[in-house]
């Protein structure tokens, strides 16, 4: 930790004209505003320094803190990625060793927890949502601490607007500091003022904190964590810190827990993951080499996400060629199909980069699935540009996509840009490359009737108790009816009706699958 992660002061915050009036009606006003806060600051997000990042193996809670729970319930709310739900885990096995419950139900919650997500407008939106609906409880719960943590805590805008809008808020921290959980909400709960503590410089590496993992089944594991990118749209890089990537030791200890657990699908996480190993001054060691070792492991499916084609290396395809537990389902975000536009987003390839990457990928592994993310309606994106996105999708034939409207995010470059393509004209667009979607997946799920494919039963389907659900090597989701004593089981189905997003299948006894 430097010494800036580690100033706190004491600030006082002068009220806008517009909220003068409602402090006059609100005496206690002021309180919110007289807190141990360090101020996240944009600037010193987008600063890489050369400080060495240092692995701990030390983390524990104090044992003051350890009973702190005892009674009380808490509920973690997550928005947004992967990275998310594995920090609300690492942020529920800590409240677990404090004496905390689980809880689904805000009712009967002592402590809830909004863990964030800032990449989009809209996910901004459905948690001041949330921090809205919250209020009454707090008033008729005056002991409730209600925290907001995650990538939205990192931005200087969203803190100030808690700040001067939201005082029923009791507790904001960062994706840094999550280890410092225990302290902060010991705060929170005695200091009776709102507890804030972002650091805007990307903090160590912890090792061995608790986590509460959802499910027994698919489990997340974490091996780097931020972004060095710099895509001009995307607050990534600024909210989760520079690239750090963990020892491979500890990655493939914690995998080889997870196969003694029983665990049958793991994802290896980074915001960009196959940028695993760069930061490493020591070791040219990558993805591929990781990859390598962990197929070693006795667990059935291993996958990776999310990727940056930049960083797809040839050595990465040549093991994940090699198949065994390796899942042949790749994710592998585009964003446009266009290269003045890919340029504008600094994505730093080209259309015909990304088409060879693709290419090369689907001769070494030609089973492979690859889904993708777009954005529609950047700034300057004309029709033909959009026409390029178009192609790009029946040329590459994705198997799924994640598309999004583009929505300026505070702090980016892309921010300072005119916002020139008309929100109905995104729209249009959006449904239209949404068609194209929807037509690929039905053709391709089309092409697996008949076949039969192995499938992870995770349990009972959500719209029907009587049918159990799973999921394909690839990642396709697959209804089938079957007793609940295979919930949990690696069986063979055969396809029997192909739907645009997921298919119906009957279980077969001796099956063999084509490879």
């Amino acid at each position: 930790m430097n010494e800036q992660q580690k100033k706190q002061m004491t600030i006082n915050i002068e009220p806008s004209s517009a909220d003068k009036k409602s402090e006059q009606k609100n005496k206690d006003f002021g309180q919110y505003f007289q807190t141990t806060y360090t101020q996240p600051s944009l600037k010193d997000a987008k600063r890489r320094g050369k400080e060495d990042v240092q692995v701990h193996y030390d983390f524990d809670i104090p044992e003051e803190m350890r009973g702190l729970g005892n009674g009380k319930k808490f509920l973690v709310r997550t928005y947004g990625c992967q990275m998310n739900e594995h920090d609300s885990e690492n942020m529920a096995g800590i409240l677990l060793d404090m004496g905390f419950e689980p809880t689904s139900s805000t009712e009967d919650a002592d402590v809830i927890l909004l863990n964030t997500c800032a990449i989009r407008e809209n996910a901004e939106n459905k948690v001041f949502g949330e921090i809205g609906h919250l209020k009454p409880l707090k008033i008729e719960k005056p002991g409730l601490v209600i925290g907001v943590c995650g990538c939205m805590s990192q931005e200087e805008s969203v803190v100030n607007r808690i700040l001067k809008k939201h005082q029923h808020v009791d507790l904001i921290f960062g994706t840094h500091n999550i280890h410092r959980l225990p302290h902060l909400l010991k705060d929170a709960i005695f200091n009776k003022e709102m507890v804030v503590e972002v650091w805007s410089k990307e903090g160590d590496i912890i090792e061995n904190m608790p986590r509460a993992r959802r499910g027994q089944l698919q489990g997340w594991v974490n091996i780097m964590y931020g972004c060095d990118k710099f895509c001009t749209y995307c607050i990534v890089p600024y909210t989760r810190g520079k690239e750090r990537s963990r020892l491979p030791e500890d990655i493939i200890a914690e995998v080889r827990d997870l196969a003694r657990l029983g665990y049958k699908d793991i994802t290896l996480l980074g915001q960009n993951v196959n940028a695993y190993g760069k930061d490493f001054a020591d070791v040219n060691y990558g993805l591929g080499d990781l990859m390598n070792e962990i197929r070693k492991i006795d667990i059935p499916r291993i996958r990776f996400t999310t990727s940056h084609p930049r960083d797809f290396d040839d050595h990465l395809i040549e093991v994940l060629a090699q198949g065994g537990n390796l899942v042949e389902h790749i994710h592998l975000p585009v964003q446009s199909g266009n290269t003045e536009i890919l340029k504008l987003m600094a994505r730093k390839y080209t259309r015909e980069q990304y088409v060879e990457l693709a290419n090369k990928i689907k001769e070494k592994v030609p089973n492979a699935t690859l889904t993708t993310d777009i954005i529609v309606g950047f700034p300057n994106e004309t029709e033909e540009q959009f026409q390029d996105t178009l192609s790009l999708m029946k040329e590459i034939e994705y198997d799924s996509a994640y598309s999004y409207i583009y929505s300026p995010r505070e702090g980016t470059p892309a921010a300072k840009m005119e916002d020139n393509v008309p929100l109905e004209v995104k729209r249009d667009r959006l449904q239209r490359l949404n068609d194209v979607i929807n037509e690929l997946s039905a053709m391709k799920n089309k092409q697996l009737e008949g076949t039969i494919v192995e499938v992870l039963v995770e349990g009972e389907s959500k719209k029907n108790p009587d049918i159990l659900s799973g999921r394909t090597r690839t990642n396709k989701l697959v209804n089938f009816a079957g007793d609940r004593s295979i919930i949990g089981e690696i069986v063979h189905v055969k396809i029997i009706e192909a739907k645009t997003w997921s298919l119906n299948g009957q279980v077969v006894e001796n099956a063999e699958v084509k490879a």
